[in-house]
């Protein structure tokens, strides 16, 4: 089997699991353009050297998921031996990223169009250009993990993964964000719509002042770095990829944001 070259552009904030402890979900995009979804991958525990960033190049096999019908999804065949390549950066406003990312991938504006292609699984991740970004909306949440999911995860920890032999007995699963955060936009068809944000990045915002200057603080961060500047400041795209158990199910709308494109605004196309 050959291996691929995908740039990851997804990292989800890790989720528990029965099976591997902790998961997380990253997703990317091939040379060529198109999405993977990498899935499982308990990112948290593979060697510092694997442990990609977004926007790095990574190599390593893929196989079908046969236990996930959406068309993108891919396992990695073998963990260990994903190779991390070079970091695409953010130079002359972010021009090769949007070469290799907006310009090889199809940009959704419609989003009930979204949901029906999903239904249809004719795909289940998107790039999506909002036509307005209304709010970042807060909502507390359980601040701590289901006490049965909890236990299961604690419990494959001590067992090992079905990926290693990895010793595991100092390793704390990750923490429960109290709040969730959600953009409320509208489309081109002037819906309104609210998904949640899950990317690995706004819970890292959070707990870096949380744990500094207290929750309320927190808060008012991640409001003001996802809608004071990316939202009103930045060229914003959002990465929606669709949850699992609602996929399958065609539930109304199964998406969630799993990410942003965020480069700056750039008033002269082709000015780089």
């Amino acid at each position: 089997m050959a291996r691929e070259r995908i740039l990851i552009a997804v990292k989800t904030y890790p989720t528990l699991s029965s099976t591997y402890a902790e998961l997380v979900c990253t997703a990317g995009f091939r040379e060529q353009g198109g999405w993977v979804r990498i899935y499982p991958s308990p990112f948290r525990f593979l060697e510092k050297d694997q442990q990609y960033g977004k926007y790095h190049w990574i190599e390593l096999e893929l196989e079908k998921n046969p236990q996930d019908p959406r068309p993108e999804s891919f396992r990695p065949r073998d963990i260990d031996a994903i190779t991390v390549h070079e970091k695409i950066g953010t130079e002359r406003a972010w021009d090769e990223r949007r070469k290799l990312i907006l310009d090889k991938n199809p940009i959704h504006t419609n989003l009930e169009a979204i949901i029906q292609a999903s239904r249809n699984n004719e795909y289940s991740l998107a790039i999506f250009k909002p036509t307005e970004i209304l709010d970042v909306v807060v909502k507390p949440v359980a601040r701590e993990w289901e006490l049965p999911r909890k236990a299961a995860a604690e419990a494959s920890l001590k067992q090992g993964s079905l990926f290693d032999d990895t010793d595991r007995s100092d390793f704390k699963l990750v923490r429960k964000i109290p709040y969730k955060f959600s953009y409320r936009f509208t489309d081109d068809a002037g819906k309104e719509s609210t998904l949640m944000i899950e990317d690995w990045e706004i819970g890292a915002l959070y707990w870096r002042y949380a744990d500094s200057h207290g929750e309320e603080v927190a808060v008012a961060k991640v409001r003001q770095k996802y809608l004071d500047d990316f939202a009103r400041t930045k060229d914003l795209y959002l990465f929606l990829g669709t949850v699992y158990t609602s996929h399958v199910r065609k539930l109304s709308n199964p998406y969630v944001v799993i990410g942003t494109f965020h480069p700056p605004k750039v008033t002269q196309p082709g000015l780089f």
